[in-house]
């Protein structure tokens, strides 16, 4: 039986937005020879980053400590994230995971479509179509294996919407990048929807380096 799973992340990295602003401070004001100025409190980088940001100055923020969260979803969105060049990656592999095993519950997960909701005759008649896919590709991969196929070879009838785990570590510059592009309307409503919640984590953790996006 497929499992139907929603989308969801988690930040790894504790947050800590006052130690950013300071290391990006010290090193941001070697430029301008202004050292002198650091404050201890913080308040001398809140005001220094803010006027980087505003003026679009965002090199000195790839300074910044990297930021690594941990998102489940499905294989399409992370087939958008990994064209962002400037940052790591860690994704789980079909090639090597065997979802016939125990410890993958002898099923397949799959990440629930954001555009079905229940309750809805019509948008429920759609989501039991997508369900019968998830259903027919579970039971094609199983009779594969059951044949002797590789998991390498029968990971091809699984759906997009396989759930996989992807862990991306990036600086606060290509962080804004990323949501820039990606919380845009134009964005697939998946990826945008994964990103603003990640947006909202960051601007109530960092103060000033998100605050504009």
């Amino acid at each position: 039986m497929v499992k139907v799973i929603n989308q969801s992340f988690k930040i790894i990295d504790k947050l800590d937005g006052l130690k950013t602003l300071k290391k990006i401070e010290k090193i941001a004001r070697i430029c301008y020879k202004t050292e002198k100025l650091i404050s201890e409190d913080g308040s001398s980088a809140k005001k220094l980053i803010k006027h980087l940001v505003d003026r679009g100055h965002t090199a000195m923020l790839e300074h910044g400590y990297s930021i690594s969260v941990h998102m489940i979803c499905n294989r399409g969105l992370t087939h958008e994230l990994v064209r962002h060049r400037l940052a790591s990656y860690a994704q789980e592999s079909t090639r090597y995971c065997d979802y016939a095993k125990s410890k993958h519950g002898h099923e397949i997960t799959v990440i629930k479509p954001l555009s079905f909701e229940d309750g809805i005759t019509y948008e429920k008649y759609k989501y039991n179509i997508w369900e019968m896919a998830m259903l027919k590709a579970e039971h094609s991969y199983f009779e594969l294996r059951d044949n002797g196929v590789l998991p390498q070879i029968a990971r091809g009838v699984l759906p997009i919407d396989v759930k996989t785990e992807i862990v991306i570590t990036a600086n606060p510059t290509e962080w804004r990048h990323i949501f820039r592009l990606r919380t845009n309307e134009a964005a697939h409503p998946q990826i945008r929807t994964m990103m603003k919640n990640i947006l909202k984590e960051f601007k109530k953790e960092i103060p000033i380096l998100f605050d504009d996006l």
